[in-house]
């Protein structure tokens, strides 16, 4: 007891913490703070040479860009659907999962296979039933149809999709299935006593206690969705018009060097996450309130 009321002790215990943390810090200072700065500062100069400042020309320039505007319409609709479906979904497949059915480990075990295929064996996999002349489409002939020319028209959203919630399903499934084991059973419990079904115990027990995974699965599948370009560009190419994605635009602006507008759409892109984020989490903070009181 002496020692934690010493002054001396309690400066120590501080300084060893503070130099604990400190790598921690100089990583984050190094490797993410000073990069944002100095790709803020790019933004607001004419060129890396002359280092003109021009304030947000360079962000109404951008606004005025097709390409940009391609890609985030792309980008969002892709988003827009993709996530919210990998989280219901995902949840969905966790709450079944929950119960005795038969051939649970399997049914499980199908979900999480996605994740030890590696892209190029799922692209050349995707390649193969979505080509103009794929698996797919013969079978839509053998029908008596005629099948879209999948990745060169607007149905290539409808691929990247399904391509993405096959990959992400298995992993967001098991995020939700530890949370739903972590749910207090006398809760439960009490809730079937009281003659409470399965769906009034979703709707006002069992979503409450998983409002922060549900947050954190919605932010994974947001930053997961922007890494559907490795399979995108791996299917299309360079400049897919019907698929042209936020990644797209910024891989061809860095290749021809235009670095001031690669800049500005960055720190657009990071302000638009940032934004998103703090209302999830705000979100969350507020629904999860009662459950933590």
């Amino acid at each position: 007891m002496k020692r934690s009321n010493d002054p001396c002790g309690k400066r120590r215990e501080r300084i060893a913490s503070d130099l604990c943390i400190l790598p921690s810090l100089l990583g984050v200072l190094i490797f993410f703070l000073i990069p944002f700065g100095i790709v803020v500062y790019y933004s607001l100069i004419s060129n890396p040479v002359t280092k003109q400042f021009v304030g947000i020309e360079n962000y109404t320039k951008l606004f005025s860009n097709n390409a940009f505007i391609t890609a985030v319409k792309h980008t969002a609709l892709f988003s827009v659907i993709s996530v919210p479906l990998a989280v219901v979904l995902s949840m969905a497949l966790a709450v079944m999962l929950e119960r005795n059915i038969p051939g649970k480990s399997a049914f499980r075990t199908f979900f999480l296979s996605p994740l030890m295929v590696p892209t190029a064996s799922v692209v050349l996999v995707w390649q193969v039933l979505f080509h103009n002349h794929g698996t797919i489409n013969q079978i839509i002939e053998h029908f008596g149809g005629s099948g879209p020319d999948w990745l060169k028209s607007n149905a290539g959203q409808v691929v990247i999709i399904l391509m993405f919630l096959w990959k992400n399903l298995g992993y967001n499934m098991i995020l939700f299935m530890a949370a739903l084991a972590g749910i207090p059973r006398d809760i439960i419990e009490v809730a079937e006593l009281e003659g409470a079904g399965r769906i009034y115990q979703f709707f006002h027990i069992k979503l409450r206690y998983l409002s922060p995974t549900i947050v954190f699965v919605t932010i994974l599948s947001m930053i997961n969705s922007f890494k559907i370009f490795r399979e995108v560009y791996l299917l299309t190419g360079d400049h897919p018009f019907e698929l042209y994605m936020l990644q797209h635009f910024m891989n061809n602006t860095f290749a021809s060097l235009d670095y001031q507008k690669l800049s500005a759409a960055a720190v657009i892109f990071a302000a638009v996450m940032i934004v998103i984020i703090a209302v999830l989490l705000i979100s969350e903070s507020i629904f999860g309130k009662d459950v933590e009181n």
